[in-house]
């Protein structure tokens, strides 16, 4: 997988974050809390689909699509009140703003990959807000 593709380099940033660690592990199917569960639910619906967009244009440049890697650190929230993960799953959305300018910036010659990293940039911008209404309102 070239890591120059700006598709590849936005799968990267999308796929192994907390929210979607969080989806795939399933610790938000425990009893609490579900307007965070919903809100969670609804960033990580926007991401699979950016996820899948960008894969799908990734294989028709003939690309391996990139697989994600969870960071091991990860496995320390099992045990956490989701809460509690609020904080640190905007830290994540806010480096992932931040990465995705930089994709943003380095791909104006490539249109496709533009649009969906100008797509993920407002989208989680928008979650991002919502999550800080959601964290407000739980406390």
């Amino acid at each position: 997988m070239p890591l120059s593709d700006p598709l590849c380099r936005l799968l990267d940033v999308l796929q192994p974050s907390l929210a979607m660690y969080l989806a795939d592990s399933g610790i938000w199917s425990y009893p609490g809390r579900e307007s965070i569960k919903l809100a969670l639910v609804d960033l990580v619906g926007d991401h699979r689909s950016l996820v899948e967009r960008a894969a799908g244009s990734i294989e028709d440049r003939g690309l391996a699509v990139p697989s994600v890697a969870y960071p091991i650190g990860f496995t320390g929230c099992h045990d956490v009140d989701m809460r509690s993960l609020l904080p640190r799953v905007v830290s994540g959305l806010r480096g992932q703003v931040a990465a995705i300018d930089t994709i943003i910036d380095s791909s104006a010659d490539d249109g496709v990959a533009a649009e969906l990293a100008r797509e993920a940039k407002a989208t989680t911008l928008s979650h991002i807000d919502v999550l800080e209404q959601v964290a407000a309102s739980a406390s």
